[in-house]
């Protein structure tokens, strides 16, 4: 298992890597068990899970903000309460499709990262 640097730093994230970010994230939150499809969870249930998934693509881990911008983004609904509700003002539905879009992208960047290791293995001849 990678361990977690304390001070590395990360590269800054763009356009193009929320969506990856929160994908991986809602896998990693479903591969360990518990239930998210179709239901409302508060979005700091999912914060172990984002930051995870940051570390895991090597990305800066995401705000409050863009991590609903983005679950918003890929079909899920975003409801947001009142501060003194929650630290994480969020409350957040996946729908199925979106659930299930979250594992195969999970399997397909290991897999992916499984090849490259494979491949690195063999050049150097171990």
């Amino acid at each position: 298992m990678k361990q977690t640097e304390l001070f590395k730093e990360h590269e800054t994230t763009d356009a193009s890597h929320p969506d990856r970010i929160v994908l991986y994230a809602l896998a990693d939150f479903q591969l360990r068990g518990k239930a998210l499809a179709e239901r409302e969870l508060p979005l700091d249930r999912l914060r172990g899970a984002l930051r995870r998934a940051a570390d895991a693509l090597g990305v800066a881990e995401l705000s409050d903000e863009d991590a609903a911008a983005a679950i918003q983004m890929l079909g899920g609904r975003v409801r947001r309460v009142p501060p003194y509700v929650a630290k994480h003002p969020f409350r957040v539905t996946v729908p199925a499709e979106v659930a299930e879009r979250a594992k195969q992208f999970y399997r397909d960047t290991n897999a992916a990262d499984r090849d490259a290791t494979r491949d690195t293995k063999d050049a150097s001849g171990g």
